[in-house]
């Protein structure tokens, strides 16, 4: 008795020293509504476990390995602290005290984590641990009793009224632990009856976990002869993740920080040097590069999906699979996989079903890589269609297949970029009389093309001398591998690109009033140029891709405000996106506008800035003559 009283004041200590006294009583307000009536009341507890061990190595060691009894501790505590302090008057006994223990981390040894390559079904000590893994499945949402009341069916005895018999979830138990018939008074042993008003529910939802290096055969890395089992758990909370930096991109940041357009360029430039010729594809790389520190966190969210118009699709698959690999999580599509979502039965116990997400909503928050079009049939592209414009998934689920009384809709929001490629010379049809300018774009049709954010043609322009050029270079780095031609500064790993996208996706940016005037501008230019000569209208999903590429440019630039010169970037990348969509405008620039000059030095930096500055100004005076009264809110140069 003494150990326990001893551990319930190191207890009470802890949550005095560690500000849970104070959040206990901000929990314990908004109970004192009259509305709320409930029988059990739960209240989250942060446990940090080395300020434990640090103030009390036995009250440490039981919440580690003896965690049930730990809670139980907290428990009492916190009830003895709310009928003392007088938080509240609804909580009549300790069993209404529901205490859930969050730890802020684990010990960093192997017994705190659950390894799930090595997971074996066996018992062994119950303590916390942390896993990591990708989910690959889900179950709905549903319910389930998280505390009831039970009163004696015999009116003389005391348990007929009051809060004698409480019953709560305990982690792992099943729903009759909690809810059944057959209870009996611990009084007047007899029966019990449940008083349903005061039911407590809340959420439960299955989830099935697999190890995170199955990601390299979802992104179509070479596969090993290793199997990935999936284990099944209720969800209760996700870890919160970390980023890294990037020294040797922060040096040449602040090496090359008097241009506003040099470091993004020297990055994209040096980028997959071991699938293609330095220079022969450095706007497709920027557009990658754009597209992975721009991932979707929120259906909202302005993220960037690029179809790659090219006729030499094997070379630009490999490229984008390399880019795929520096993605938080990046998903290879298979044309013959399911992309969305899939139903089965669920075999836990959950009477409901079960939803196994397709490679678009396993990508959430990364990239989903669709490869080459021309293998999708025709409905498949519609439905790529249907949910790029939409931006949701819907999945039926038939109530009498799966224990449900009746049918249920429910949608999950797609949370990720699409890469996308065409074959050009996959002729689809198109009229010779087209639009000087449009792409061919192959087997895709003209309304596909159109959800894509980007469109960007690759290899039509530089034909054969592109073609001698990569099999050189092919042929090259067989023999070298890793020599390439470049200065010394300019040398960067997978891991520092990998690094760098992670550091520049977990910036904030704000656009600057330049920067906004100038994408304003361009965008009501565009529209009035378009639709007179044209016909042509742009729709408000194009001031969203230009907002969306030039944060993006911001991001990767490693700044937290959007420039003018990055609305340049993003301007020129989406004319010549819908240059390819509808043809050439009255906006005249050439199509490799961002890169108008080989990056071999230094020197070629500054000849790049010089034409950069030159369509700058070509920008500005296409506003001036389309979107009239631009210059009261652009300032000329």
């Amino acid at each position: 008795m003494a150990d326990i009283l001893s551990l319930k004041e190191s207890v009470l200590v802890y949550l005095d020293r560690s500000g849970g006294l104070q959040k206990l009583e901000d929990d314990c307000r908004p109970l004192n509504d009259p509305q709320q009536t409930e029988a059990v009341y739960r209240f989250r507890v942060l446990v940090n476990p080395s300020d434990l061990i640090e103030m009390d190595p036995r009250l440490g060691d039981c919440v580690l390995h003896d965690p049930l009894r730990a809670t139980g501790l907290f428990q009492s505590v916190c009830f003895l602290a709310i009928k003392t302090l007088s938080f509240t008057d609804k909580i009549h006994s300790a069993s209404q005290v529901n205490v859930s223990l969050n730890f802020t981390h684990l010990p960093p040894f192997p017994e705190y984590t659950l390894d799930l390559s090595g997971f074996h079904q066996v018992y062994g000590p119950m303590r916390p641990v942390s896993m990591e893994g990708a989910v690959i499945a889900i179950t709905r949402v549903t319910k389930y009793t998280q505390g009831a009341r039970f009163l004696c069916t015999d009116d003389d005895c005391p348990g007929s009224t009051g809060f004698h018999h409480i019953r709560v979830h305990a982690p792992g138990a099943t729903e009759s632990a909690t809810v059944r018939n057959d209870f009996s008074c611990m009084i007047c042993s007899s029966p019990l009856k449940e008083d349903v008003k005061f039911r407590v529910l809340g959420d439960k939802q299955l989830v099935e976990l697999i190890h995170v290096e199955a990601l390299d055969v979802l992104r179509g890395r070479q596969q090993s002869s290793f199997r990935y089992q999936s284990v099944t758990l209720f969800l209760r909370a996700l870890p919160p993740g970390c980023r890294k930096e990037s020294p040797r991109f922060l040096e040449l940041s602040e090496r090359v920080a008097p241009s506003p357009w040099g470091f993004p360029a020297i990055v994209a430039h040096c980028f997959g040097l071991d699938l293609t010729p330095p220079g022969l594809y450095n706007t497709l790389k920027l557009c990658l590069l754009l597209s992975l520190v721009q991932t979707r966190t929120d259906a909202d969210d302005p993220g960037l999906d690029l179809l790659v118009v090219t006729a030499d699709t094997l070379v630009l698959d490999r490229l984008m699979a390399y880019s795929l690999s520096l993605a938080c999580r990046g998903v290879r599509h298979q044309a013959s996989a399911e992309m969305f979502a899939s139903l089965s039965r669920d075999e836990h116990g959950a009477g409901t079903a079960n939803i196994h997400a397709g490679s678009a909503l396993l990508a959430s928050g990364g990239i989903c890589m669709l490869g080459d079009l021309g293998f999708y049939r025709k409905d498949k592209l519609d439905h790529i269609q249907s949910v790029l414009e939409s931006r949701c998934v819907s999945v039926f689920i038939p109530g009498k297949k799966y224990g449900e009384e009746a049918d249920q809709q429910l949608s999950f929001p797609v949370q990720c970029n699409f890469w996308a490629l065409t074959d050009s010379s996959q002729r689809c049809g198109r009229a010779d009389s087209a639009v000087l300018g449009t792409a061919e774009t192959g087997p895709v049709q003209a309304q596909l093309a159109e959800t894509f954010g980007l469109v960007i043609q690759c290899g039509d322009r530089v034909g054969e001398r592109g073609a001698v050029t990569q099999a050189l270079h092919t042929l090259q780095q067989a023999v070298q591998p890793g020599s390439h031609p470049r200065p010394a500064c300019w040398e960067f790993s997978t891991e520092d690109y990998q690094e760098l996208v992670a550091r520049s996706r977990g910036l904030q940016v704000e656009l600057s009033p330049e920067a906004k005037k100038l994408i304003h501008g361009y965008y009501m230019a565009s529209r009035r140029a378009r639709t007179r000569s044209q016909g042509v209208k742009i729709s408000l999903a194009s001031i969203k891709l230009l907002i969306s590429l030039a944060e993006a440019h911001c991001k990767l630039c490693l700044r937290t405000k959007v420039l003018e010169e990055d609305a340049v970037i993003a301007v020129l990348l989406c004319e010549n996106s819908v240059t390819l969509k509808h043809g050439a405008s009255a906006l005249v620039i050439p199509p490799d506008a961002v890169f108008p000059c080989d990056l071999e030095d230094v020197d070629s930096l500054q000849r790049r800035d010089a034409a950069l500055d030159q369509l700058h100004q070509i920008i500005l005076r296409f506003v001036y003559t389309f979107a009239p009264g631009a210059n009261a809110y652009i300032t000329e140069e």
